[in-house]
């Protein structure tokens, strides 16, 4: 059995509020929960107008409140703006008030524009090579304390909150190797540096007090829907806003249109073709086959799925029909 797990970037639609859009988070988180996914992620991400999830403890605190067995996470919380001191804090506070279903994701991207990530006052040229140093301070927070230990964690100290490290290149697969730390591959927007990062993470991996063998998930965009020609016209709202990224022009999440032929120049079709080429988009049949093919190619040991769609009751039966494939199958793939 692989399992299945969400990520949730908390999307604002166009015509929606904020609101609207932790409503929607809410209802998909209880929605994941009656339907068996192993884990319900969100993502720290800054002046993006059609991304909510900003305060992502808060968030994950909204939704934990809302659930009851449902394991819960940041997929990830950006480090480097961030004192990891306030993030054993935060995660603490959450692990102590939800136990055995929090954990943490750690990237050391801004999630962030530069001129955001000055704003958040945390980002230095060289957070690079502090980020290896924070998640181990970070580590220590949440270890049990030790004699002449000067700061303590308080909630987080000794709550060993399972950590993960996130990446899109060799950095973060060399770095959850040598922590000895389970390692999500965000293939979901960013998958040139996929096979070449999960070997190197399998191959360099060294066991420690957390994981004792490599544990490797990779993210997958995932459009279900009744019709294969349904499925492509929801996803059409990602499409669209790659390209309003590639322009400059963050904004809300669109809404589908019929075609992209009249909105994108040829290079951006290019990019963006090539930033989702890790995406199964059709019907159940469709969708069955294209996630058995992923896995079989790449062998992780659970699949992250996340859709950016604008219709929130779409995306929960999109969700509804991988989870009614993992029922049905006899392919151990999904069942």
């Amino acid at each position: 059995m692989i399992p299945l797990s969400i990520l949730d970037l908390a999307p604002v639609s166009s015509g929606y509020s904020i609101a609207d859009s932790f409503a929607a988070s809410k209802a998909l988180a209880q929605h994941a929960e009656q339907l068996g996914y192993h884990r319900y992620w969100l993502a720290e991400h800054h002046n993006m107008p059609g991304i909510a999830s900003a305060a992502t403890s808060l968030l994950i605190s909204h939704l934990a409140a809302a659930t009851s067995t449902l394991r819960l996470g940041a997929g990830g919380i950006m480090l480097p703006n961030h004192s990891p001191l306030v993030i054993a804090e935060q995660f603490g506070t959450l692990a102590t008030l939800y136990p055995g279903r929090i954990e943490l994701g750690l990237g050391r991207a801004p999630g962030s524009d530069h001129t955001t990530a000055q704003a958040l006052r945390r980002h230095s040229p060289n957070s690079d090579l502090q980020f290896p140093a924070d998640v181990q301070e970070l580590q220590r927070y949440f270890a049990n304390a030790t004699a002449g230990q000067d700061v303590l964690a308080v909630p987080g100290q000794g709550l060993h909150v399972p950590l993960w490290i996130l990446g899109s290149s060799l950095f973060g697969a060399r770095l959850a190797a040598q922590l000895g730390l389970p390692y999500a591959f965000a293939s979901h927007f960013s998958p040139a540096l996929m096979t070449q990062a999960s070997a190197l993470y399998r191959q360099e991996f060294r066991p420690s007090a957390q994981l004792d063998k490599p544990y490797l998930m990779l993210a997958l965009n995932v459009y279900a829907a009744d019709s294969t020609a349904e499925a492509q016209l929801l996803f059409t709202s990602a499409q669209q806003q790659f390209v309003n990224l590639v322009r400059g022009q963050a904004s809300q999440l669109p809404p589908p249109v019929a075609s992209m032929d009249d909105i994108w120049l040829p290079h951006e079709k290019a990019y963006v073709n090539q930033a989702l080429a890790c995406s199964v988009v059709g019907d159940a049949a469709t969708v069955k086959q294209g996630i058995e093919d992923f896995v079989g190619r790449h062998q992780p040991d659970e699949l992250m799925l996340t859709c950016m769609m604008h219709d929130p009751g779409a995306c929960q039966h999109s969700y509804r029909i991988v989870a009614g494939l993992q029922n049905k199958t006899a392919n151990p793939v999904l069942s």
